[in-house]
């Protein structure tokens, strides 16, 4: 649901600052374990060595003894952000700190939820104004909550964490205003959109209405994937439980219309780099296109059923949403955005090139 704001200001990006302490650091001339000497505890920093006494031993145990507190307010220094393992904040109690390492209290440290929101706008945002909110999602989290979230997942969807980005960064109090313009499936990485107010919301729902808005994908697909355009009529269940295309002599008056323009890139051993324009935005368009063409998407675990080669092995679904291009709601520039596939996409093109 998206929530009318009042707006002010320009449009232009408002990178996030942050202040990093310069305060001192003490550290300890006892070899052993040692406590910070005639300062309250919390009120400076300290910094401590792991001695060859604390080996094979937890965060939180090495902070105690090294601190010399109590369990509770051990943890309570760990799970707060307040600890850093060689500079940087670690947050596991569990954590296994080799020795020689160097543990440092910081009482003024941001706290965990600071910390996480602050890493998560760097991680995320590739582009922020008062109108919209680019992002790249990372594989693995889904863009916005189903209802049966356990409730310690609600951390674990994209909307919820970028409205706690905006939140930060407009000194909001509570939730930031988000309107969801699209989504993608769970295991698909890469850049969406979402709108910051009514009317940029209603803005880019037209655009996608009649096909302007630009959105193109890279994937791998099992086979050698010739260029194609998909025109189909999907729907909910067809017949086996999944989402598929109308057969040619069902009703053309059911289902939606999905149209995936297919461009191969390379051909790779046992598959084929592919880009996926879409004209509409259907769910698991390119995915249902592909697979029922013979060329499932490799790391497909649902529309697999009907395949009958041999499936090659992937962490997640290989498909990335690489470009993003609209005409910006206020301004009405047209803004492209483009972003490279991670990591793990990239490890599986590696290995069949090779």
């Amino acid at each position: 649901m998206v929530v009318e704001m009042s707006l002010s200001g320009s449009d232009a990006p408002r990178p996030m600052s942050s202040k990093r302490s310069s305060a001192p650091t003490s550290k300890s001339s006892r070899s052993g374990p040692a406590k910070p000497s005639s300062v309250p505890l919390g009120a400076a920093d300290a910094t401590w060595t792991v001695p060859p006494e604390l080996a094979g031993k937890a965060l939180d145990a090495v902070v105690r003894a090294l601190a010399d507190v109590p369990w509770s307010l051990a943890r309570r220094w760990v799970e707060s952000g307040k600890i850093a393992v060689n500079g940087s904040p670690s947050f596991q109690g569990t954590t296994y700190v080799p020795v020689g390492a160097t543990i440092t209290r910081h009482p003024r440290a941001p706290s965990a939820k600071s910390a996480r929101v602050t890493e998560a706008r760097n991680e995320l945002i590739e582009y922020v104004d008062a109108s919209v909110v680019v992002v790249r999602k990372p594989a693995g989290i889904c863009t916005v909550p189903f209802g049966d979230e356990a409730p310690g997942d609600r951390e674990k969807i994209l909307d919820a964490v970028v409205r706690e980005v905006l939140a930060k960064q407009d000194h909001l109090r509570g939730r930031a205003p988000l309107g969801v313009v699209q989504r993608l499936d769970k295991m698909t990485s890469g850049l969406l959109v979402f709108a910051r107010s009514f009317a940029a919301k209603k803005h880019l729902g037209q655009q996608l209405r009649d096909h302007s808005m630009r959105r193109v994908y890279l994937a791998i697909a099992h086979g050698d994937v010739p260029k194609r355009t998909f025109r189909s009529r999907l729907i909910e269940n067809r017949g086996d439980g999944l989402r598929g295309s109308l057969r040619d002599d069902e009703r053309a008056i059911d289902g939606q219309m999905a149209v995936t323009h297919v461009e191969p890139i390379e051909k790779l051993k046992g598959a084929t780099l592919i880009a996926c324009r879409l004209e509409t935005g259907r769910t698991h368009q390119i995915r249902i296109h592909l697979s029922e063409s013979g060329h499932p998407l490799v790391g497909e675990t649902v529309y697999v059923r009907n395949f009958a080669g041999q499936q090659i092995k992937a962490p997640r679904l290989m498909l990335h949403a690489k470009e993003l291009g609209f005409v910006h709601p206020r301004t009405e520039e047209t803004m492209v955005f483009e972003q490279p596939p991670p990591e793990d996409f990239e490890s599986v093109l590696r290995s069949l090139r090779s």
